[in-house]
């Protein structure tokens, strides 16, 4: 159940992002209205997560999942331009986050 506390919370972190870009300054409100929204539930999630697991650890998987995520939306919606060096560094940010859970699967499951 922790695993799925971390994943929604770095899923709402995407959501924060990418409706902060459209609050243009915070000048719109609806982006604001999701911004709000999504941060309130990204946290949320995050504080159950870490109800169990060390800050750290639990910050750089939550951190890694939004990035890689935040990554993926400006490719497909937003017409990013494909670089494989990018790929390539994301690729190892995943491999951080599987690290990160192998070497502290100890601690918690």
């Amino acid at each position: 159940m922790n695993w799925l506390y971390i994943v929604l919370a770095g899923i709402m972190e995407i959501g924060w992002v990418i409706s902060l870009k459209y609050t243009e300054g915070f000048t719109k409100f609806i982006p604001f209205i999701f911004y709000a929204l999504f941060g309130f539930l990204s946290a949320f999630f995050f504080s159950s997560y870490l109800k169990s697991f060390p800050v750290g650890i639990a910050y750089s998987i939550w951190v890694g999942i939004a990035v890689i995520g935040i990554t993926v939306v400006e490719y497909i919606f937003f017409q990013k331009t494909f670089n494989l060096i990018n790929v390539l560094y994301i690729l190892m940010i995943i491999a951080g986050i599987i690290g990160l859970k192998l070497s502290s699967s100890s601690l918690n499951n």
